[in-house]
């Protein structure tokens, strides 16, 4: 992941972070889906130091799944105590795992390979991985993951594709996976291009981060198609947007090198959006990556991407309120 690293450091230098906190980190009890008060569950919880984490995902119950970047193993932690342990260990150095997402039935996980150009299908209870597919070319990265009813899907950071693997009724892989080449307005840089994706709220379309596109972007791309439409944001832009988070029609969307999360509000088809919140953490945000819902909380892993890894490297993962 050298040089997914680098990038990032480049684009952090480059950052000028002056947006003001117009939302507070969360200051007391966690509240639970249907409201109530759930205790006063920790706001930051430790991963293993030297772990290198980027994506997260929730599921049903209180436990959050991230994965390493370093080795492609992936932590499960309790919301409720912080507490964690591997759950599914990784095939080593140069298979790591950049994003993830956990079925609705809380059998399997779905993991992005990064650059070893691999999507991988874990059980989520025994942690085994039991689907591989190689995907892509040899400039190729598997960067985050989105479900829907019918597939899973993939972004390449450095190609203008998505990859589609099919999922039958119950969620299994049920064909080889799908290269989908990008059309439309889709822009393709020279370097890193599309990061985070997520699904539109009529749940018809995909949203999918374009770090070029007018100076960054969010795109609306059509699954039948592969046509990508720049959504309207007005002045915003996310040149530095990681992890999508879809709740409602509030969409938050994680840039990493400035230390923020921008909250927008869209509208059905996601077709267009007004930004209406901001959430920033001086004293906790360390470059936050993606992030994930439970509870009333949003939960970001910081990637620190602004030091160098090692294996003494302290990582953690920090929740704020949802707007």
């Amino acid at each position: 992941m050298e040089r997914s690293f680098a990038r990032r450091e480049l684009l952090g230098t480059a950052a000028a972070v002056g947006a003001t906190a117009l939302l507070g980190p969360l200051a007391g009890s966690a509240r639970a889906a249907d409201g109530s008060a759930e205790g006063p569950w920790p706001t930051r919880f430790l991963l293993p130091n030297g772990f290198q984490p980027e994506g997260i995902t929730i599921g049903r119950s209180p436990y959050a799944y991230l994965g390493s970047l370093g080795t492609g193993d992936v932590y499960r932690a309790s919301l409720a105590t912080g507490r964690g342990r591997i759950v599914s260990k990784g095939p080593g150095a140069g298979h790591s795992v950049a994003g993830l997402k956990i079925d609705r039935y809380e059998r399997r996980l779905f993991l992005s390979g990064g650059f070893s150009r691999e999507i991988r299908v874990a059980d989520a209870r025994s942690g085994d991985i039991v689907r591989n597919f190689p995907v892509g070319a040899a400039n190729s990265m598997v960067n985050d993951v989105i479900l829907t009813p019918g597939a899973a899907w993939f972004t390449d950071s450095f190609q203008p594709q998505l990859y589609r693997l099919p999922l039958d009724r119950r969620g299994e892989p049920d064909r080889a996976v799908e290269t989908v080449p990008l059309g439309g307005e889709w822009e393709q840089g020279t370097d890193f291009t599309a990061n985070g994706i997520e699904r539109t709220p009529d749940g018809r379309a995909l949203l999918v981060v374009n770090t070029v596109v007018e100076g960054g972007s969010l795109m609306r791309v059509d699954p039948r198609t592969a046509t990508a439409r720049r959504v309207d944001l007005g002045d915003l832009r996310i040149p530095f947007g990681d992890g999508l988070l879809l709740l409602g029609r509030h969409l938050y969307i994680v840039q990493q090198q400035r230390n923020q999360v921008d909250v927008v509000l869209l509208n059905d088809v996601g077709t267009r959006g007004t930004a209406i919140g901001r959430i920033t953490d001086p004293e906790r945000f360390r470059i936050p990556t993606t992030a994930a819902a439970f509870g009333g909380r949003i939960y970001l892993p910081n990637a620190r991407f602004d030091v160098g890894p090692t294996p003494e490297t302290e990582y953690d993962v920090v929740a704020v309120g949802q707007v």
